[in-house]
């Protein structure tokens, strides 16, 4: 044992405070020392604490917990969770959850779902029945063309995500990239009724084959993780440094790091058309990713007007219909030069419902389409977990099946192909999709969408009223059709009472720190009742400096006393 180490060997550890090296069974390593090393310092002071479950009630001992230990460790946790579910508004997460008494049962029995949805496997403990029913709600829900076929270039190919939205979008750019570079594809598919166009690529040189990612400044950051993982240039990267002084946004000025957006939220149109165009007519081919319901301002990109906008100028320049040859047998796929993929998180699965909802006169507006009816859509995701509602994250991909790359070869060890991103997939998101599916019909979703639109409504009319009330710019402000609506940041401990998320949004010279909430299904008029109370207490906000940010910070003001009814942590 190193002799810095045994200096600590004394500190206090586990429930019962027992320095560390009393807190090992009989069982010892040779020369009567307990297996492992001592802790450097007290972990206690090392990490975050989270006040209602001290740190050292649930550190694990060499010995375990007794049944009294676990019992209570368990209840302290579980009382957090159960406060913080009640409680939770600032993330678009839905918390109304009921898998247990039904699902509980395959909590003991493994399900993978490695390998492709659609081709059988060695590995039998799956659920990719489930998983294709799942896939095909989705294809027609989304307007694909279903059911998947092998042989048919238009029919979808999709899988469930171990991950949430953020695996979709790494897989779709993955797919993005290597289609754009001219990588082979999984099989040989012309698009039916398209004539070859007998024309190179446009420029046949140094950048037929080089990706340009296009995305607003409202993405979700994982697209900024997707693009540097998979070494992917964004126009900003490839302008700053090989047209450093060329910015066509503003000459002579940095090139901005995203699309700008519009004060709701949404991509500019005009301003990504600008930016296209400068990169389309040096031939590069154009990657732009979409929002579909954006993190912070629920905002819905207008999917429709992108891909039109894009796809005109991608044919000034050659880049709407390539013929991209292959070199070992001298054949060629026909593919554009352009890739459209839209990050529905969110939207994606929740507005389809509130079209319904719309067509039957239940809400009087939808944002625009978005899916497979655009014919220059090439992927989407969802994340399960949002409008749906899962104990864990996961989701949607989907592609058209003509569209997907050459996986690796298939593996013989599984025996199916692994065409998607994690290779060993959670097959208990499939059964838990399939679950939520299969009890709330097309009506029951529609009417869902519409109370969460009507709630959202509430919320912002109650915030706005506040604002009034209090004689104090709250910033308050809903982007159509959303979820979301924002506002000043309270104090810290409204904050962390309700998860209520944060984010500073700089416009026109002035930095100012909104938090949100969500108004999904398990949120209630009451809750949104209780939060308002808090907000009109003296000290909830900051005082505001001229400069639009608030003085101190809304961390530094003291806690506010929670109003009568509301639930403490």
């Amino acid at each position: 044992m190193p002799r810095e180490a045994e200096t600590h060997a004394d500190i206090p550890f586990g429930p019962e405070d027992t320095p560390w090296q009393k807190t090992f069974s009989s069982l010892q390593v040779a020369g009567g020392r307990p297996y492992g090393t001592p802790p450097s310092c007290d972990p206690r002071t090392a990490y975050i604490g989270v006040p209602e479950v001290p740190h050292h009630k649930v550190q694990l001992p060499p010995t375990g917990l007794d049944a009294e230990q676990y019992r209570d460790a368990e209840a302290l946790f579980r009382r957090h969770i159960d406060t913080q579910t009640r409680n939770f508004a600032g993330y678009q997460v839905t918390s109304d959850l009921d898998y247990e008494q039904r699902l509980g049962h395959y909590l003991n029995r493994h399900l993978n779902n490695v390998g492709d949805p659609y081709q059988s496997s060695s590995y039998t403990l799956n659920s990719k029945v489930l998983e294709r029913a799942v896939l095909d709600y989705f294809a027609s829900l989304w307007h694909a063309k279903w059911p998947h076929n092998p042989q048919d270039p238009e029919s979808y190919w999709g899988y469930v995500l171990t991950m949430g939205a953020s695996e979709g979008n790494l897989y779709g750019l993955w797919n993005a990239r290597d289609y754009l570079s001219g990588k082979p594809l999984r099989s040989d598919h012309r698009e039916p009724g398209r004539a070859t166009s007998g024309q190179a690529p446009h420029g046949a040189g140094p950048h037929a084959f080089h990706p340009v990612a296009f995305f607003s400044e409202d993405t979700h950051y994982s697209l900024t993780k997707a693009v540097r993982a998979l070494d992917i240039d964004t126009f900003h990267a490839l302008g700053s440094t090989r047209y450093p002084h060329d910015n066509p946004l503003a000459p002579g000025c940095p090139w901005p790091r995203e699309v700008p957006s519009t004060d709701d939220g949404a991509i500019d149109v005009a301003q990504l058309a600008v930016l296209v165009r400068f990169f389309a007519s040096r031939g590069y081919p154009v990657l732009v990713s979409l929002n579909y319901g954006s993190t912070f301002k629920g905002a819905y990109d207008d999917v429709e007007a992108v891909a039109r906008t894009v796809r005109g100028i991608c044919a000034e320049y050659g880049l709407d219909n390539r013929r991209v040859h292959r070199g070992e047998d001298g054949g060629h796929d026909e593919r554009s030069g352009f890739w459209l993929h839209v990050d529905g998180a969110l939207g994606a699965g929740y507005v389809p419902y509130l079209e319904m909802a719309r067509d039957a006169g239940l809400v009087e507006q939808a944002p625009p389409a978005f899916d497979f009816r655009l014919r220059d859509l090439h992927s989407l995701t969802m994340s399960g977990h949002k409008w749906m509602g899962t104990p864990w994250a996961c989701g949607v991909f989907m592609t058209r099946t003509g569209l997907q790359m050459a996986p690796p070869r298939a593996s013989e060890y599984i025996g199916a192909a692994d065409t998607t991103f994690a290779g060993s997939r959670n097959g208990f998101s499939s059964l838990l999709m399939w679950d939520h599916l299969a009890r709330h019909s097309y009506d029951d979703q529609a009417r869902l969408a519409a109370e969460c639109d009507g709630l959202a409504a509430y919320a912002h009319q109650q915030l706005l009223a506040l604002q009034e009330e209090l004689g104090q710019d709250l910033w308050v402000a809903r982007s159509p059709q959303s979820l979301t609506v924002r506002f000043r940041m309270p104090h810290a401990d409204i904050v962390r009472r309700y998860s209520l998320s944060g984010e500073t949004v700089h416009a026109g010279g002035t930095a100012r720190t909104y938090v949100h909430l969500y108004a999904m299904r398990h949120l209630s008029k009451q809750r949104v009742d209780e939060l308002i109370g808090e907000l009109r207490q003296p000290g909830a906000f900051a005082p505001e400096t001229p400069t639009g940010t608030t003085a101190g910070g809304a961390q530094a003001r003291p806690p506010a006393e929670p109003v009568a009814g509301a639930a403490a942590p």
